[in-house]
């Protein structure tokens, strides 16, 4: 087993991707609301993302129970040698990530909310992952992931253009924060079984599918209705239509999971496949509407 490709896979290519998609979200914000976009801010902010991202991914394997693998099929020497070289690399992600918000306050661009989002970044890491808080043990990991990959992402790609924070970000982050919340649990739904019989903690196994199921469908609910209701609070419906044209992959979501709960065989890879393009459309249409307006 190559130890630089068992990392790339603790890494979570992709969480690293949805980090990366929401970041540029974050700058389509600014970018909407006047602010000239700064590319060096945009770059090192990206950098940054991904590198949080990815040691978030490292030290959750770090701390994982001895007895559970970290990729399939490994020997015990090779599970030492790869936790070791993930802790390792987990570190330097975090230490260069330490260097890069050092640049960007040379750069004159780390305001306070900048720094509260780093502030909160690593926090969330920490207490995902490392004992003796670990939430990744504790059946609530989907919620800060979520937070992680969406909330942070957003924040810090607008907050390094624009400076101080904006209710347009709230309205995104707390909408797409649901939405991949919900999406977080159908991707668990296949190994809810073998999660049971390794007695590991999730979202799953901790309120049980039935409970999940109404709690993936009142989420998908909450995040369309932040975005209906964004007009209320003065944006313009049109920004935000653009991301209704997923509601045919929230229902046809709700409808498969509907149908398995049923006791219909579950159809695991359109699940998995549906649940991935409702997020990941939803905020490339957003990005899409924000950038070229």
């Amino acid at each position: 087993m190559s130890v630089l490709r068992g990392l790339t896979g603790l890494a979570r290519p992709l969480h690293l991707g949805i980090a990366a998609a929401t970041y540029v979200l974050g700058v389509g914000l600014a970018r909407y609301l006047g602010n000239e976009t700064n590319v060096r801010m945009l770059g090192l902010g990206l950098l940054g993302a991904l590198l949080s991202q990815a040691s978030m991914g490292l030290l959750e394997c770090v701390f994982r129970r001895t007895g559970d693998p970290l990729v399939p099929g490994e020997t015990r020497e090779e599970r030492r040698v790869l936790r070791n070289a993930a802790l390792y690399a987990s570190l330097a992600a975090l230490a260069a990530v330490g260097f890069i918000t050092y640049v960007i306050f040379t750069a004159g661009g780390l305001t306070g909310p900048v720094f509260i989002n780093q502030l909160l970044a690593l926090i969330v890491i920490l207490i995902f992952a490392v004992p003796p808080l670990r939430i990744a043990d504790r059946g609530l990991s989907e919620l800060l992931l979520a937070v992680q990959m969406a909330h942070v992402p957003i924040s810090a790609g607008f907050l390094l253009q624009a400076g101080s924070p904006h209710p347009l970000v709230y309205v995104c982050t707390g909408s797409l924060t649901l939405l991949l919340v919900a999406t977080l649990v159908v991707l668990e739904f296949p190994r809810f079984g073998e999660d049971l019989s390794h007695s590991r903690a999730t979202l799953l196994t901790r309120v049980g599918w039935e409970n999940a199921l109404r709690i993936h469908h009142l989420l998908i609910a909450g995040a369309y209705l932040m975005l209906g209701a964004a007009p209320l609070s003065g944006f313009a419906l049109e920004r935000f239509l653009p991301a209704f044209l997923t509601i045919p992959f929230a229902v046809l979501q709700v409808y498969l999971l509907q149908q398995m709960a049923g006791g219909a065989r579950p159809m695991w890879t359109l699940m998995r496949a549906n649940a991935l393009a409702l997020f990941v459309l939803t905020v490339y249409l957003l990005a899409l509407s924000f950038w070229f307006h």
